[in-house]
């Protein structure tokens, strides 16, 4: 196992709903519609203290933008709001309109301290099995997903492969989840030799701008805001750093799990395969979806061998803004 990624804990779940009416919409940022509104059946089942947090999470919406965020056009702009644990609602854009019988499939990422699979089933499936059947005025509006579906099952990642866990609308009690098994099995990078690989596409928006500290960066990459890979790395040692256990929750304390020979090596990875992409394509960001950014990044160098562990972690974790819905992954090509 990569040494760097000892100390994260991460719980991947994928969870496959059954449409069961005749036409359900979901909006193009489905996480934009789970996040409320699982948030709030999560808060209502809470003792009144543990709600707490999740009720102040939830006052960034109000009725009207709940409303918006389940509409197929989805609301003008996500309030800067997530749940009060380290979670990410992970679905790509795409299909719209589901009929009975069909399968809507989103990933729930718990990470860090919360990656406890007592929290998922204690809190989590509950609110799930709520939303199957609800009947709220609150939220089920016309063809929404809300009270029309059921849990077709639902799986745990093991490294690269995907483990039931519920299935058929039973839950596998003897099944352990462990906060490290979804990294059993990767190599980040570090396997057989793969082909040179110099493509970034991004699969949800990101924004990165926080990391792009180089006022030229910013000039050069212009009004669309495309991301450096300097700044994409940034952004990773920040992710990590803010998941690690204890206090030291900084990009620094990320970096010190590094060996001073990594730490060169990384820095000669970013140094060779050069700042800038030499062709890019952007795509409007759909509305309802927060990020500045979406598209494909062509670099003019091969992103070194050193250099692909850490973006393939950067694509499992998500990086920059609003990681809670879902923005700031990618694929390598």
């Amino acid at each position: 196992m990569w040494p760097f990624i000892t100390p994260l804990n991460l719980i991947r779940y994928l969870i496959v709903w059954r449409v069961n009416d005749s036409m359900v919409m979901l909006p193009r940022c489905l996480p934009a519609a789970l996040s409320p509104v699982l948030g709030a059946l999560i808060a209502d089942r809470l003792p009144t203290r543990d709600a707490q947090p999740w009720r102040k999470a939830l006052a960034a919406w109000n009725d009207e933008s709940i409303a918006d965020a389940q509409r197929v056009i989805g609301v003008e702009r996500l309030p800067k709001a997530a749940w009060p644990i380290e979670s990410v609602l992970f679905a790509t854009p795409g299909k719209t309109a589901y009929g009975e019988g069909e399968l809507v499939m989103w990933e729930l990422k718990l990470l860090g301290a919360q990656a406890d699979h007592a929290l998922f089933l204690e809190m989590i499936l509950p609110a799930m099995e709520e939303a199957a059947v609800t009947s709220d005025a609150r939220w089920k509006q016309t063809h929404s997903i809300w009270g029309r579906f059921d849990i077709h099952s639902i799986l745990v990642a093991r490294g690269p492969v995907w483990e039931p866990i519920v299935s058929d609308g039973r839950l596998n009690l003897d099944y352990r989840v462990t906060p490290t098994q979804w990294a059993d099995g990767l190599t980040f990078g570090q396997g057989p030799a793969q082909r040179p690989m110099r493509r970034l596409a991004w699969v949800t928006p990101v924004d990165l701008e926080r990391w792009s500290t180089d006022p030229k960066a910013r000039s050069r990459g212009g009004k669309d805001g495309r991301p450096t890979t300097q700044a994409l790395v940034a952004a990773l040692l920040a992710r990590v750093g803010q998941l690690l256990p204890g206090k030291q929750h900084s990009p620094d304390a990320a970096l010190a799990l590094l060996s001073e020979e990594e730490q060169a090596s990384l820095w000669r990875g970013l140094s060779s395969q050069g700042f800038y992409d030499r062709y890019h394509k952007a795509d409007p960001i759909p509305r309802g979806w927060p990020g500045r950014w979406l598209g494909n990044q062509s670099f003019l160098e091969p992103f070194a061998p050193t250099l692909l562990p850490f973006l393939e972690l950067a694509s499992i974790l998500h990086v920059g803004e609003q990681t809670h819905f879902g923005c700031g992954t990618f694929i390598l090509k």
